[in-house]
């Protein structure tokens, strides 16, 4: 299936993202220079919002074309585009702040993604992951990559709802352009036979903690 992710667009892709880092290190940063009440993570909430406008207002045509809808604050990601092979892209923003050592930020529910691919191969759900440090106040190493791209050595499942995809630790991120969509999906399935079984051993743990809670109060 071919989509502005494909191998023959990546200059194109990579010019984007140049373009948005440019705006981000000249423009957006000028806003909160010289207001230390702002910490990391306000400036990844107002990136994100920044981010939205230039895809709204400098999206190239030759990319595709943004769709001006409101997804909503539970909505799965933070706007959309059509792109010029007529998929629907999704594309949720993640601002990673470089200040800290360790960060697993949280990507979306298992249910969401299979529900939003299933039947439907126009569908692509799509991250744009950039860095800030807030000591030199720059923005730096810029991904925008659908979310096939990150190898599952590098994803973890966690236990909210019924499910939520994750990055184990976004420093070691590992990008691999050559998975396909339906092999990331198939090892993602595979993921969740591993993942459930431990989630309902864990609940038998702690209904036989709650039945001993129980047996205490019955007994007094």
């Amino acid at each position: 299936m071919n989509s502005i992710f494909c191998k023959e667009n990546e200059n194109l892709i990579s010019s984007f993202k140049s373009d948005i880092l440019k705006s981000l290190n000249s423009e957006f940063v000028k806003k909160i220079k010289y207001d230390n009440s702002i910490t990391p993570r306000i400036v990844g909430d107002l990136a994100e919002g920044f981010i939205k406008k230039i895809f709204s207002n400098s999206l190239p045509k030759d990319i595709g074309t943004f769709i001006n809808e409101e997804l909503g604050r539970r909505a799965m990601a933070d706007f959309a585009f059509n792109d010029i092979y007529n998929n629907y892209i999704v594309v949720d923003v993640k601002a990673h702040n470089k200040n800290t050592k360790f960060n697993m930020p949280n990507i979306t529910s298992v249910e969401r993604l299979s529900k939003f691919y299933y039947k439907n191969d126009n569908n692509i759900f799509s991250l744009l992951m950039v860095s800030y440090d807030k000591n030199t106040n720059k923005f730096s190493d810029i991904y925008f990559i659908p979310i096939e791209y990150l190898d599952w050595s590098c994803l973890n499942i966690g236990a909210l709802g019924w499910g939520q995809i994750q990055i184990a630790n976004y420093n070691n991120k590992i990008i691999n352009k050559n998975q396909t969509k339906k092999e990331w999906m198939l090892n993602m399935i595979k993921s969740l036979k591993e993942f459930y079984p431990k989630e309902i051993d864990k609940i038998h743990e702690r209904l036989k903690y709650f039945e001993s809670i129980e047996k205490y109060w019955r007994s007094k």
